[in-house]
């Protein structure tokens, strides 16, 4: 009987001990657009969000299999080298994830896709996804250790534009 009292005693103190070592779990922060998210040494900003039907113009038009979005960004480098930024993720409330686009035809000041950024180095500048009209969080990656999937979100708000087409109300007129 103390035999068993023993192991258990051991296996429950080990428990904790092992319990007591594990860092405590961070809560994840909700980040908005317009906030400075820092990761790491990376300091990001979306600065705003923009749906589109089409990019380009007359032979050069594309159209989305969903919806074009375009998500501008700053990103500063506070490293003490060249930074290589890979590309994003767009994450919807069903956990359905949408990666950016690595085509940026069409788009105004398009990020680009292969990005390095200098020390103390600045660059703003559009990143693109195809995807269906809802609000996303934008998943930006902790590039300090590539191995490790871990990311911050930025919420993306569903905001309609301009750009979408708006069908005009039939007239009675126009039934005649």
């Amino acid at each position: 009987m103390t035999q068993k009292l023993w192991l258990c005693a051991l296996l429950c103190s080990s428990a904790l001990f092992l319990a007591s070592c594990q860092k405590p779990q961070e809560a994840a922060k909700k980040y908005a657009m317009g906030d400075p998210v820092r990761v790491g040494q990376m300091t990001y900003s979306v600065v705003e969000s923009e749906w589109k039907t089409q990019l380009g113009e007359s032979f050069k038009v594309r159209s989305p299999e969903n919806r074009f979005l375009l998500i501008k960004i700053s990103i500063t480098n506070g490293t003490g080298k060249d930074a290589s930024i890979p590309l994003f993720t767009l994450e919807a409330s069903n956990g359905q994830t949408y990666r950016e686009l690595s085509d940026g035809e069409g788009v105004v000041n398009w990020f680009g896709l292969l990005r390095t950024l200098s020390p103390g180095q600045t660059q703003q500048g559009a990143i693109l996804f195809d995807a269906p009209l809802t609000s996303f969080k934008l998943r930006i990656p902790d590039i300090a250790d590539p191995g490790l999937e871990r990311y911050v979100t930025v919420d993306i708000p569903l905001r309609l534009d301009s750009d979408l087409p708006i069908q005009s109300p039939i007239s009675p007129d126009s039934l005649k």
